[in-house]
């Protein structure tokens, strides 16, 4: 490592500030880069049709010679989400613990990149070399995902800390309690920089161990000893998977699971040893039917209430293996994450509609967060003890509490910065301050489309969505402009047309006025023709009904 000490750090986020997922942070010096995670976001309400929200990779295209690797804290999408979407535009090798890049593998394999990316497998406590000026030291830390690690990033100015997503589990389900030995030798060291996640910041006290959440399935399958038991959790909770399995097993009850992305973890945590099924438990879904109910769970996702998934499937009874009953019991073993409850409300009461039981988080522990409270944050501050400090992965509010937080454990405010997106913070040995900022923002994922559904065609699906349409059908003669056939009005989304014949008809006169006011003015230029169609109707329209669906004029040339 060249000890080149009068450059600057750039540390610049990509995603995860001021908003849950996406997260991506740069880190540059001189001529070369690290990236830490690159994640995804799920889709708000108003985001009409799409799958997936990634990062503005322009930067790093930008940078693309400079980039050394991508260092990955763990397995969850919105740390690993985006990276097919990123590898597609700047190779760098990956780097990650087992079942960090176990699961990138799978999703590598989907959109065939695994052959072109290099994987690096980082056990931790190792230190891995990114370069002339960066070395990287994974750190072990609990989180809801196995193989979770902290990154102390060292530079040639000093030393930043990454907490990635983490909690402090004194009873883990493996036993490896994260590391906090490490994290107070690094701050005797000396850490120039901390970036520490915010998503619990505002809770006060601790987050209960996950091994509290095995007593509580215990308890309901003691008291479930006749029905068909179901649960639907994150796919990446290996930890909580375990112990479902664990219960399952001492009730005599065997387990299937079903969904994409939970039979994919499960398949890839089972080959690499983090999930230790018991013996003869995990069996087939097919093979669900030849078993009472009583000796049945289901283990799913779509604890979110996600429309596709297999819970909200099951209570749609669109699922072709699965299928409700009445008395079966179903856990939902998640926090609805902030901006789903109205869809985790909707399945749990659809389900209770068909006469299940449905335990959620409002009626029993059944879950517990894989984040850390107030409490805990405030003991890795302590031992970090760094000069500087940066707030991450969180909304705004979570962000200022844990900068009021960083100040009132002694922090000078001028050290502790509220960074956004793309804004770029300098630091060398004695400064830091922000400097400028970099383009960045939301790509759409449109099914295999990435970045050509913007926010024009995002208002355009939401006014659909909220007013309708109106086709305009006429056709002219293109030399005399003269109307030969129409106009014909077609609806969607806006009138029934069977109901509302008066209207349509009413329409259409108005549509025939400005045509033959075209006409009568031997104007035949179809630009005017279709906007003065479009502005008469949508007036029309909008003093008739006081809605303003989007209307469309087509006019066809009939040539004699």
């Amino acid at each position: 490592m060249i000890t080149k000490k009068n450059g600057k750090l750039k540390v610049i986020p990509l995603g995860g500030l001021n908003e849950i997922g996406k997260n991506m942070t740069v880190f540059e010096y001189e001529d070369e880069a690290v990236i830490v995670d690159c994640g995804v976001a799920f889709p708000e309400d108003d985001m009409l049709g799409i799958d997936l929200v990634i990062p503005d990779f322009s930067y790093c295209q930008k940078i693309r010679s400079k980039i050394k690797g991508i260092c990955i804290t763990h397995g969850h999408e919105d740390h690993i989400g985006a990276l097919p979407y990123f590898l597609r535009e700047v190779s760098a090798p990956i780097y990650g613990t087992r079942l960090t890049l176990g699961l990138i593998e799978t999703k590598l394999k989907e959109h065939n990149l695994l052959g072109d990316t290099k994987r690096c497998c980082v056990s931790p406590g190792e230190t891995v070399h990114l370069g002339r000026y960066f070395r990287v030291e994974f750190i072990h830390t609990n989180h809801s995902i196995a193989d979770s690690a902290a990154l102390a990033i060292k530079t040639p100015i000093g030393m930043v800390i990454h907490s990635g997503d983490f909690k402090i589990d004194y009873t883990p389900i493996d036993g490896e309690m994260i590391d906090l030995q490490r994290f107070a030798e690094l701050g005797r060291e000396g850490v120039l920089l901390f970036m520490c996640e915010s998503t619990n910041v505002e809770l006060p006290g601790y987050t209960m161990s996950e091994k509290s959440v095995g007593k509580i399935f215990e308890q309901i399958f003691d008291e479930t000893p006749d029905s068909r038991i179901m649960v639907a959790t994150f796919s990446s909770n290996i930890h909580r998977i375990q112990q479902i399995m664990n219960s399952a097993y001492k009730h005599n009850r065997k387990v299937a699971v079903i969904g994409r992305s939970m039979a994919n973890v499960v398949k890839t945590s089972v080959e690499l040893g983090y999930l230790c099924p018991p013996p003869d438990t995990l069996i087939d879904i097919s093979e669900t039917r030849r078993y009472e109910d009583n000796r049945v769970v289901i283990i799913m996702t779509g604890s979110q209430g996600e429309t596709m998934s297999a819970l909200s499937r099951i209570a749609q009874n669109d699922h072709k293996q699965v299928e409700v009953k009445r008395g079966d019991k179903i856990i939902i073993s998640a926090s609805p994450i902030p901006g789903n409850e109205k869809a985790v409300y909707r399945l749990i009461n659809d389900l209770m509609k068909k006469g299940t039981e449905v335990i959620y988080e409002g009626l029993m522990d059944v879950h517990v967060s894989g984040h850390a409270r107030a409490e805990e944050i405030k003991l890795l501050h302590s031992l970090i003890k760094p000069k500087y400090f940066v707030p991450v992965h969180g909304e705004f509010k979570m962000l200022k509490t844990h900068a009021h937080l960083a100040e009132e454990l002694g922090m000078n405010k001028k050290n502790v910065f509220l960074l956004g997106l793309g804004d770029v913070l300098e630091l060398d040995r004695g400064h830091a301050k922000i400097t400028g900022s970099v383009p960045t923002g939301a790509v759409f994922v449109d099914g295999l489309g990435v970045g050509d559904v913007g926010n024009i065609v995002i208002r355009d699906r939401r006014h659909l969505s909220q007013d309708g349409l109106m086709i305009v059908v006429v056709a002219m003669d293109r030399d005399t402009g003269r109307v030969l056939t129409g106009p014909d009005i077609i609806s969607r989304g806006f009138v029934y047309v069977r109901e509302s014949e008066s209207l349509m008809e009413e329409a259409r006169a108005v549509v025939r006025d400005a045509l033959s006011m075209c006409e009568k003015r031997n104007i035949n230029e179809w630009t005017y023709i279709k906007a003065l169609i479009k502005d008469t109707l949508k007036d029309f329209i909008w003093k008739k009904t006081k809605r303003s669906p989007m209307i469309l004029p087509i006019i066809m040339d009939i040539d004699y």
